[in-house]
């Protein structure tokens, strides 16, 4: 009786601890190749299964307000499309455009529907935002022939991400990656060369005066001998 008491317990949690792990492994995820404050980065997003075991028909990913433009990645599995939306007030990119519209949508649908329990990915390039520990959010639909998954909630402050049951995808901005640093340091060898360069003109010069002089000692010595 005392070890049904004891091993029932045990039984429950251990089922619990597998029913939250479950969701943990099958969230819509988004990896960037680069989270670097203002580059161009490449984010993949990852879908691993469906609704309740109906497959999955079309993804539908929301762009947050800080990133105005998109390139969807082509995949041949689906058809994609932008949805776009005018802006209140105008914006500049980073090549001096002014933008009038953003891509507040992007929506993947697919051609055959990808069956529960298969993965995909699907690819879109952005530029992120040149704001360092900044955290963008893409919330994405997920829709299935039988009903659909809002994978849309965020964290409030101190909230940890993972009690949340569907959590949209988050990219963290970081630090820049340290290119103008690189480039400076390019321009400061390049001023080395140069100085280089110079300093060896300046003793071909020096050699050149010394064996002149050389030259006109020899001469007036042989002079001297035929008088």
């Amino acid at each position: 009786m005392n070890l049904r008491r004891i091993t029932l317990p045990a039984a429950t949690a251990a089922g619990a601890l597998a029913l939250a792990a479950a969701p943990a492994s099958a969230h819509v995820t988004v990896s960037p190749d680069t989270t670097a404050a203002g580059a161009y980065a490449v984010l993949t997003f990852s879908v691993g299964h469906g609704c309740e075991g109906s497959p999955t028909t079309r993804l539908t990913i929301a762009m947050p307000e800080e990133i105005p433009s998109v390139t969807p990645t082509l995949n041949p599995m689906w058809d994609v499309r932008k949805v776009t939306e005018r802006l209140d007030e105008p914006v500049t990119d980073s090549h001096g455009n002014e933008i009038v519209e953003r891509v507040s949508q992007v929506v993947y649908t697919a051609k055959q529907p990808l069956p529960d329990g298969y993965r995909d990915t699907v690819a879109l390039s952005v530029q992120l935002p040149d704001a360092e520990g900044e955290s963008l959010a893409f919330p994405v639909v997920q829709t299935c022939q039988r009903g659909e998954t809002g994978w849309t909630e965020t964290a409030t402050d101190g909230q940890d991400p993972e009690e949340l049951e569907a959590p949209a995808p988050v990219v963290t901005i970081t630090a820049a990656d340290g290119g103008h640093a690189a480039s400076a340091t390019v321009e400061e060898d390049t001023g080395s060369e140069e100085s280089a360069g110079t300093d060896n003109s300046l003793a071909a010069v020096g050699l050149g005066a010394g064996l002149a002089g050389l030259a006109v000692g020899v001469i007036a010595l042989a002079r001297t001998r035929r008088s």
